[in-house]
């Protein structure tokens, strides 16, 4: 019996106990009328779902995104990973040092503080006074959050800085874009709306005492971030005196960021701007899902369908090949 088996390890047949983070946790009943526990579980190399069998216990469900201790055996399911749990408990003072926080919660590739940093001087660079003072005053007030939450609950980016990391990949492309199609994009315009895209996520989510997404919040589920996120925009442009023509724009470019109705666009994008906006959130969100199974996923494989893809996807070698020697006459 293998100790604290990182997620990524996890193969059919290992037989383990360790320390993981449990969340979308609940108590479902099989066709028999059985009880059993569905969970998934995971550290800071991924997430594995997690079935405890004949359950007698209650969850309360304020425990997801809390620490367990799990003894189980890894089985497979549909061609993926699963853990079958036959002894779990919460963790508690006891179990101090016997695992470690930073090996539990995923965490962005970054250096928080730099890309702050970064965004700020990007920031500094809006020439319309009106736009970046906005942006300016959106981030005192929601730079601690901003900062550290993640983008998404599942989707990309669900780790912690991974809101962070998505604005700052997503600003960077829109400074270029916006010079590569000066013609038709106010740049001001594009990067205020790029910037605060998505801090609506800190109200439409709830988190553990971790930091991770456990849950949508009552708001996120009757309003979501694009409908808060334009109505914040909009409280804080009639108190800095911006007129309605800008503060009606950027609401327009938060309303409709997602593209599609399909896709959860409360709008469609109606100005190059708003269009822009919509590839760059898609290009960055996507790239990381492919970034997230190819970490998983070995070269030379295809995939199981991807939810939110749509599709399976190939994982090619990212090596490149040595250029053959020139032929010596």
């Amino acid at each position: 019996m293998q100790t604290n088996l990182a997620v990524a390890d996890m193969q059919p047949g290992l037989e383990f106990k360790g320390y993981y983070l449990i969340s979308a946790a609940s108590v479902r009943t099989t066709t028999s009328g059985k009880a059993y526990l569905s969970a998934n579980l995971s550290d800071a190399t991924g997430s594995v779902e997690a079935k405890q069998w004949d359950y007698t216990g209650s969850f309360d469900e304020t425990k997801n995104g809390t620490v367990v201790q799990v003894q189980g055996r890894v089985t497979e399911f549909k061609g993926s990973s699963q853990v079958n749990i036959d002894r779990m408990r919460f963790a508690n003072d006891n179990d101090a040092g016997l695992y470690q926080i930073e090996d539990l919660v995923p965490s962005a590739p970054i250096d928080a503080d730099l890309e702050m940093q970064d965004i700020r001087y990007l920031v500094s660079t809006i020439a319309d006074a009106d736009y970046r003072r906005l942006c300016e005053v959106m981030l005192q007030r929601h730079a601690d959050t901003f900062q550290s939450i993640p983008a998404a609950k599942s989707m990309h980016h669900s780790f912690l800085h991974g809101l962070l990391m998505h604005t700052s990949n997503m600003l960077h492309l829109a400074d270029y874009l916006s010079g590569q199609y000066s013609e038709v994009i106010n740049r001001s315009l594009l990067l205020t709306g790029t910037l605060l895209h998505d801090f609506a996520k800190e109200k439409e989510f709830t988190f553990s005492k971790l930091g991770l997404v456990t849950d949508y919040s009552i708001k996120g589920q009757l309003l979501g971030h694009l409908v808060m996120g334009a109505q914040e925009a909009a409280q804080v442009c009639t108190e800095l005196g911006i007129s309605e023509q800008k503060s009606i724009l950027l609401q327009h470019l938060l309303l409709s960021h997602h593209g599609v109705p399909e896709y959860g666009a409360c709008v469609l994008p109606s100005c190059a701007e708003a269009e822009l906006l919509s590839y760059i959130d898609m290009i960055d969100s996507r790239m990381e899902i492919y970034a997230e199974q190819y970490a998983t996923l070995p070269e030379g494989k295809v995939s199981q369908r991807i939810p939110a893809l749509e599709k399976r996807i190939y994982h090619h070698t990212l090596h490149e090949e040595p250029a053959a020697e020139p032929m010596i006459e």
